[in-house]
């Protein structure tokens, strides 16, 4: 299945990027100061173990503001962060947020658009139903994610990103790699269902991920391909483990599958024509007209030889081809 893929479709942190994202912008409203939005924000996702979150409390300690876990936490699935920070509800998530809480952000959309234009994911903050700004926080693109998208160009691949971020941020990663398709707001049920849509127009699609909301993807695509660093869910779902971690090794992967069929195919080539050519000599086809007659130790030394034949081409593909993957 490897060696037919036409498309190959990437998670976008953790993946394209390093997974350790830094918070790069604080835009507060006023009453709030920036070091109260991030404290707000840090105590409100200080249970959460996302990328994202982390990279807010990381900051907010690295800063000396003081981070309180919070006196009640909910993680909405692709939507963000509901909490209770002393005695107050902090929101922190997309729009999708919220949308759902019922707070109104409409003058904090310039503020999102111009940082998701930047490649940064911005996150809304409301307290007690009111907006209270924005933090944007930037993940850095992996040098092999570009190298892999060029190479896989190289092999006639399409290559597509699947994101939960906005779409401004994911359309700005991908133009920094050159991807060919954007895929972004996806809630993480979601992710499976993009995967059979390019199925359904016929494409043989691999699906690249290292997170547990990758896994459902995954197993639905025609090859599930797992950075090596990932969660353990998604190693144990994945047909393919990259143990580098390293997104280039993808193209690579699919260079070596396509290898092993060709070697595959010229060994058949080889194992049947011998037989069609020496069977009915062996049977006497020739000996009437030419009195040729193919004794039986030389129609056993040619079938060692062919045996030989096909060892030594298959041994070929070995040469110049030492990368390291885990077959599942």
């Amino acid at each position: 299945a490897t060696a037919a893929l036409d498309t190959v479709v990437f998670d976008k942190t953790g993946t394209l990027t390093e997974g350790k994202p830094a918070v790069t912008d604080l835009e507060p409203i006023a009453p709030f100061t920036p070091e109260e939005l991030l404290a707000l924000a840090a105590s409100a996702d200080q249970p959460s173990q996302h990328p994202l979150a982390e990279a807010i409390v990381r900051a907010a300690e690295e800063r000396g503001v003081g981070v309180q876990p919070p006196d009640a936490f909910d993680s909405v699935p692709g939507h963000g962060v509901v909490a209770q920070v002393k005695g107050r509800t902090v929101l922190i998530g997309n729009r999708r947020l919220m949308d759902r809480e019922g707070v109104e952000v409409g003058q904090l959309e310039e503020r999102v658009s111009r940082l998701a234009a930047e490649g940064k994911t911005a996150m809304y903050v409301a307290v007690d139903g009111q907006p209270a700004g924005v933090v944007a926080v930037a993940d850095v693109v992996r040098e092999s994610a570009r190298k892999a998208v060029g190479t896989l160009h190289a092999l006639g691949i399409q290559t597509a990103m699947l994101t939960g971020d906005n779409r401004r941020t994911a359309e700005a990663v991908a133009r920094q790699l050159g991807m060919d398709t954007v895929i972004a707001e996806v809630l993480p049920e979601d992710k499976a269902a993009k995967v059979r849509e390019l199925q359904a127009q016929g494409r043989k699609v691999a699906m690249v991920g290292d997170g547990v909301n990758d896994a459902p993807a995954l197993v639905e695509a025609d090859v599930g391909i797992a950075i090596g660093a990932g969660t353990d869910v998604a190693v144990e779902t994945a047909d393919v483990v990259l143990v580098k971690n390293n997104p280039a090794d993808v193209a690579k992967a699919i260079q070596l599958a396509r290898k092993v069929r060709g070697k595959i195919k010229q060994n058949l080539f080889w194992a049947a024509i011998y037989n069609v050519l020496a069977i009915p000599v062996a049977a006497g086809a020739l000996y009437n007209s030419y009195g040729i007659l193919l004794r039986p130790e030389w129609s056993a030394l040619l079938m060692s030889a062919s045996t030989v034949i096909v060892t030594v081409n298959a041994l070929l593909l070995g040469v110049g081809s030492r990368q390291r993957f885990t077959w599942a």
